[in-house]
């Protein structure tokens, strides 16, 4: 495998996700904090986790929500302190759970003390630090816009320019033309490696290099030197890195291919985009478009050997069944089946918290029940160009809120055993439906299927290494083959209406058996499927 993925611990990892503000409350105050991540551990470990994600922690004034950091090297005192860092990385060390942590390197927060002395001269050794361009009040450098609204350029009277953000005006963007600030990101790398960290997601990380000559923020010229610099270095080869990055056929090959001492892998989010024509606008899609998207990326991934992420759903997304799925009446078959879809291809999956027991998007119908700056900059872009509520449905269908909402964990009301105080965003609007505690008691238990299919992950050697091949004839379904060694597995997905499904034709009672199923008395090998019916299969 590419940057020497072969025989490495995360080829059979399965990574989940947490949004730590979300998570688990540990002393009263509404906030998800690092004790309360140490003590779901035993959770995860009986799920079958093997590796966190820890979205950031580092001190923050949290206008992005820790993604606007004022030191990387602290602790944000709402989640805890370097030492429930550390005991953190040691209780899950217990249990052979492995540590990532989220890398934001494109900027920093502007509390953060580089850009504090930054703002006081030009000749400030840490102005060079930053993006800046001279100019006059109300007029831009150029047309740029931020990513969450308005324009990129943000005027310092004082010092008479401009600087640049790619994201909210309070994350101003890192200058990696400056060498300076290319090495105090080795070493903020190397701080947390030495500390035990197992590999890191990098945040936006394609967009280091700029290119504005041609007013694009991201994929610069220097793009691939930049990561090199940063991850090629023996220290922190041994580091298991993912970054979100533009990842077309030929940048991921460029980033991520073989002996490029880059990243070892990149999300793909192809199939994220479906079903929208914009973030806040649902479109038409067919279910066969996912399936279309993943075979491709099977074949391109199996073809250049590099890792492939398998995901759905992360912090920054609505809820996959919500968008492109049944949330409703089908949710628990839905949910069943793109898990047995998604985490039994070849690859490396990525669980997003609450994703396990079926967690669905919210409804709620005042901006004042949002939080998230980009969602927020959105209403208020808008709130006199469109109808309230119009606008409210965009909202409740777009928002990166929805997956950033408390875990419910419990039936107790009215904080669902997240928080003894008051949640610092309004709890799931559907939590009194969608809770652990209900799930796992549930017939239909979204959480067991979701134990069944890693189990069956780390047991097989097929799913975890085994070949792919599409077997799909017709519409409306995916039909897939992971082989090994002649041992085959045959993973059957029928969408969201009853099919009748061309099978393959060694799929017989003689040659095969039905390993799971998300429903009940079925004819093990009959060709019709009920909405959202997954079957696996495995050669005696």
């Amino acid at each position: 495998m590419s940057m020497g993925n072969k025989n490495k611990w995360w080829r059979n990892a399965v990574v989940y996700q947490i949004y730590p503000k979300s998570f688990q409350d540990s002393d009263g105050d509404g906030i998800g904090d690092i004790p309360g991540i140490i003590s779901r551990l035993d959770y995860l470990k009986k799920l079958g986790i093997d590796a966190i994600w820890l979205s950031p922690v580092y001190r923050s004034p949290q206008d992005d929500n820790g993604y606007d950091i004022s030191d990387y090297q602290d602790i944000e005192p709402m989640f805890g302190t370097m030492e429930d860092m550390e005991q953190l990385f040691a209780e899950a060390k217990k249990r052979g759970i492995r540590i990532m942590m989220d890398l934001v390197l494109n900027h920093t927060s502007d509390e953060h003390r580089w850009f504090l002395e930054a703002k006081k001269s030009k000749d400030n050794p840490y102005h060079d630090y930053y993006v800046w361009r001279d100019g006059e009040e109300g007029v831009y450098p150029n047309d740029m816009n931020s990513v969450f609204g308005g324009p990129a350029w943000e005027w310092v009277p004082e010092l008479g320019q401009y600087y640049f953000h790619q994201f909210s005006v309070k994350q101003p963007d890192l200058n990696w033309e400056n060498p300076k600030v290319r090495q105090e990101c080795c070493d903020i790398v190397d701080f947390w490696a030495d500390l035990g960290v197992d590999g890191f997601r990098c945040d936006v990380l394609d967009f280091i290099s700029k290119d504005f000559a041609n007013n694009k923020m991201n994929d610069g010229p220097r793009l691939h030197e930049y990561v090199k610099q940063l991850f090629g270095r023996e220290k922190v080869k041994h580091l298991f890195t993912v970054g979100e990055c533009q990842s077309d056929t030929e940048s991921i090959c460029s980033i991520c291919g073989k002996d490029r001492d880059e990243l070892k892998s990149v999300f793909q989010f192809e199939h994220i985009g479906l079903g929208r024509s914009d973030k806040y606008t649902p479109a038409p899609y067919s279910a066969s478009q996912i399936k279309d998207v993943l075979v491709k990326w099977q074949n391109f991934t199996a073809e250049h050997d590099l890792l492939y992420i398998l995901f759905t759903d992360n912090h920054d997304q609505p809820y996959f069944i919500s968008r492109l799925g049944n949330d409703k009446e089908l949710r628990y078959e839905c949910a069943t089946a793109y898990a047995g879809m998604f985490y039994l291809l070849k690859g490396i999956p990525f669980i997003y918290q609450g994703q396990e027991f079926g967690s669905a998007n919210s409804r709620y119908e005042d901006i004042d029940s949002f939080n998230d700056v980009e969602t927020v900059n959105y209403y208020r872009e808008n709130c006199d160009k469109k109808p309230h509520d119009a606008l409210i449905d965009e909202i409740n269908y777009g928002s990166r809120d929805n997956t950033r909402r408390p875990i419910a964990w419990t039936k107790e009301k009215p904080t669902r055993g997240f928080t003894s105080g008051t949640p610092w965003l309004k709890m799931p609007s559907r939590a009194e439906e969608i809770n652990l505690e209900a799930d796992k008691s549930a017939y239909k238990s979204i959480i067991g299927f979701y134990k069944k299919i890693l189990a069956l992950r780390k047991s097989s050697d097929v799913i975890k290494y085994g070949n792919f091949k599409d077997l799909t004839q017709g519409d409306d379904c995916f039909v897939f083959e992971r082989e090994k060694n002649g041992e085959k597995i045959i993973v059957a997905v029928n969408f969201e209406k009853a099919n009748s499904l061309k099978l393959p034709s060694c799929l017989t009672g003689e040659n095969f058996e039905l390993l799971l199923c998300n429903y009940d008395e079925k004819d093990d090998f009959a060709p019709d499927f009920a909405p959202y019916e997954i079957r696996v299969y495995h050669k005696r």
